[in-house]
């Protein structure tokens, strides 16, 4: 095939960085198993470091960013699939070493594809995309490890971000106490329409100070900034609590104690949405398009964008101006 389509390109040379919307073949793309018309794609954090030059995400150029994918297969070379399914892709080396999802057509090995589940439309599976799929796995590790929503409030850091009011809303939905934490105080009537039963600032987590031992505060918490703040809400927890771990926008450097392992018995659960099994990642889809799925999930889109509006968009993630989901129309 020879037809054009448009593609967000980076591209970094000895002398320059560029970031635009171009016009690409399909001999431009990787050649794999399946071939998607790509649907919807979103904005993850990640995705915003991919479009600058010292984001540490993206090592060969030119290259196409996107970690979320939901499209329709055009031809598959696997038997698993075949023209006219609807399918979504995330993860694995997806918007970070493999093309991704801003492009009109996308180029995916199999194994990194999965059929949309019953009960999700496109579009809802990438209003939850890599964010959503995060979130959902940091509420299943920590009820796993013991959380049920009669234990007390369970705290939610950067809560205004994708992963924090994707966990905002699957954790209200599921009946817990939910206190988002948050630096945008005029944020405060969104993060309570998908459902926070309160909303506390970034000093209340941490103000400055880490203790040994804090106050013991939540049953548990989804953390998606890292850091002091981490360090800060791990002595917070209460005894045998949990906290599921999966950001890093406050640092990577975590300088915390033992105490609250040690003397209380908590959990800090890392949590990885890149590498997770197939099988189990088939069925945590099928449990958000049924019994986790929200019934505020379209509450959660921010804005619906084009492709053409991305070098525009993704700047703000970086800026900490976005808040919930910004879901591409391609």
């Amino acid at each position: 095939m020879t037809e054009k389509f448009k593609a967000l390109i980076v591209d970094k040379q000895a002398d320059s960085f560029k970031v635009g919307i171009e016009e690409i073949t399909f001999a431009d793309l990787p050649v794999e198993d399946v071939l998607v018309k790509v649907a919807y794609s979103s904005i993850n954090y990640k995705d915003a470091l991919a479009t600058i030059p010292n984001g540490n995400i993206v090592k060969e150029y030119p290259f196409i960013p996107g970690v979320d994918i939901a499209g329709t297969v055009v031809s598959s070379k696997n038997a698993a699939f075949k023209a006219g399914d609807e399918v979504i892709a995330l993860g694995y080396g997806i918007g970070v070493s493999h093309f991704g999802g801003y492009s009109e057509y996308a180029s995916l090995p199999a194994e990194w594809v999965i059929p949309l589940p019953k009960g999700l439309t496109m579009k809802e599976a990438m209003i939850y995309g890599t964010a959503g799929f995060t979130a959902a796995l940091s509420i299943d590790r920590l009820e796993a490890n013991g959380l049920k929503p009669e234990q007390g409030e369970v705290l939610v850091t950067g809560a205004t971000g994708g992963v924090g009011s994707m966990a905002v809303a699957l954790l209200a939905d599921k009946g817990y106490n939910v206190v988002a934490s948050s630096g945008k105080a005029q944020q405060t009537a969104f993060l309570q329409k998908i459902g926070a039963s309160s909303v506390v600032s970034r000093e209340a987590v941490y103000d400055g100070k880490i203790k040994a031992l804090g106050t013991q505060k939540w049953a548990g918490a989804v953390d998606t900034v890292g850091g002091e703040v981490l360090a800060s809400l791990l002595s917070q927890i209460k005894y045998g609590g949990s906290v599921a771990a999966s950001g890093l926008t406050a640092g990577t450097a975590v300088p915390t104690m033992v105490f609250p392992f040690i003397l209380r018995g908590i959990n800090l659960l890392g949590i990885d949405s890149v590498e997770f099994p197939s099988t189990d990642r088939r069925a945590l889809w099928q449990g958000l398009a049924t019994d986790l799925k929200p019934q505020n999930l379209e509450q959660l889109i921010d804005e619906e964008i084009r492709l053409e509006d991305l070098p525009t968009v993704l700047p703000t993630l970086l800026k900490g101006q976005a808040v919930g989901r910004y879901l591409v129309k391609l």
